[in-house]
């Protein structure tokens, strides 16, 4: 691997792989970003519908009785 590196133009070394490196990690930050999103909205969405279903059981126990 050392050959490999040593054999890359400088401009390459010093120019294209750190940029190629800046753009990897971008990416990555934004999929982990993008996970986590998606797990928060589906929690949130779990939340809502889970509250939903709670106050309509609760009007439906209240109109039973009554």
């Amino acid at each position: 691997m050392a050959e490999l590196w040593k054999s890359l133009p400088s401009w390459v070394r010093n120019i294209v792989v750190p940029i190629l490196a800046v753009v990897l990690a971008w990416n990555l930050i934004m999929f982990v970003f993008g996970v986590v999103g998606a797990l928060l909205a589906f929690a949130i969405k779990a939340l809502v519908v889970v509250g939903i279903a709670a106050a309509v059981v609760v009007l439906v126990k209240k109109a039973a009785k009554s």
